[in-house]
């Protein structure tokens, strides 16, 4: 099991933001139980928790 972050600063007019790209990475896993995985560490994560809302997240999953 792997997990890759991926941070990206950007930009709107004078405004800058960030967004992540959280991937697990669960060979062998179903996938649904590697969804479920990564979306609950999300939701319990303490940074995740502190970020809610003010940073877009995508999750992504791959178990092949």
């Amino acid at each position: 099991m792997a997990v890759d972050i991926e941070v990206d600063l950007g930009q709107t007019g004078a405004e800058y933001f960030i967004q992540a790209r959280l991937t697990l990475s669960a060979p062998g896993l179903p996938q649904d139980v590697a969804t479920e995985i990564a979306h609950i560490a999300h939701s319990i994560c303490p940074y995740s928790k502190a970020t809610r809302g003010n940073i877009d997240v995508a999750l992504n999953v791959v178990t092949a």
